[in-house]
């Protein structure tokens, strides 16, 4: 679930970012809420929530595919 997190991360920045640039995850602070059943897809969004210079926050979020929320937090990445 976290690994989906970040990658949604990383998707979220990709295209604000100047292309020789790039971000590493430096905090990670997500809550697991509930189980996915065997077979369920997940999915993770994320949607920046604030900049301070070249540190970028972002609010992260898991679903399965019936659209229950699985896990939800922060997430920080350096630029």
């Amino acid at each position: 679930m976290v690994a989906l997190m970040e990658a949604a991360a990383c998707d979220a920045l990709r295209g604000g970012l100047e292309p020789e640039k790039t971000s590493v995850g430096t905090h990670v602070d997500v809550k697991h809420v509930a189980a996915t059943p065997v077979g369920m897809q997940v999915t993770a969004t994320a949607e920046v929530s604030g900049v301070d210079k070249s540190t970028v926050t972002l609010l992260v979020q898991a679903r399965d595919s019936g659209g229950a929320v699985i896990g939800s937090g922060t997430h920080t990445r350096q630029v």
